[in-house]
Parts: structure tokens; sequence; C-alpha cells
């Protein structure tokens, strides 16, 4: 079992920036791929960007390339998104992910957590 727990987010004016926080725990999640996902407000969960815990290998879907950042901390168990130049359309429930290999499908990923809400005004 994995469990993953988020926070960071909150409200901020376009332009400004975030720092989202994923600490996972449970046995063996070093072997996952960490992803964060979005779900805007009637619109299907999206994929934002990943990596893998034991290589430090990232993806990133197009729209946040250059603005975005993903990294980790291994002594803390801990995943970050770092979120510049945010957009009002960057706006949504951001969750963390667990699963094995890079993909952007939500359906690939095992472990969830309850997401945390990042809202960003024009």
């Amino acid at each position: 079992q994995v469990q993953l727990v988020e926070s960071g987010g909150g409200l901020v004016q376009a332009g400004g920036s975030l720092r989202l926080s994923c600490e996972a725990s449970g046995r063996t999640f070093s072997r996952y791929i960490m992803a964060w996902f979005r779900q805007a407000q009637g619109k299907e969960r999206e994929f934002v960007a990943a990596i893998s815990w034991s290589s430090g290998s990232t993806s990133y879907t197009d729209s946040v390339k250059g603005r975005f950042s993903i990294s980790k901390d291994n002594a803390k168990n801990t995943v970050y998104l770092q979120m510049n130049s945010l957009k009002p359309e960057d706006t949504g429930v951001y969750s963390c992910a667990a699963g094995f290999g890079f993909h952007s499908r939500p359906e690939f990923y095992t472990y969830w957590g309850q997401g945390t809400q990042v809202t960003v005004s024009s």
C-alpha cells in the first residue's frame, strides 16, 4: 500500500506561483512513477507531470512546459510541483498519483491522494 497526502494549494493571481507537495508513505513506493493530475470543474482529469522516483526522469504535458517543474526529495519521501506563471486555465483540483510506467491516462495509476484546490484569478 502507498499513501499520498497533498498540500500547498490555494488562491493566487494570474502570473503568480505555488508549490504543491505530495508526501508518500508505505512500503516499496520508491518503485513507482509519481504523477500530478488536475481536474477542472466539469472537465476530465488531465495529466500534468510525472517523475520516476528511482531515476528522476520527468514528463510534462505541453501546456505546462517551461512553467511547471516536478521534483522529488528522497529524504522526505516527497514529490513537489512548482508552478510558475500561473494562468486562470490552470485552476482545478490537483491530485498526486503513483503507478508503474510513464502514462498520461489516470487509469494506469493505482494510488491517489485526496487532492488540493488551486484557483488562479484573472
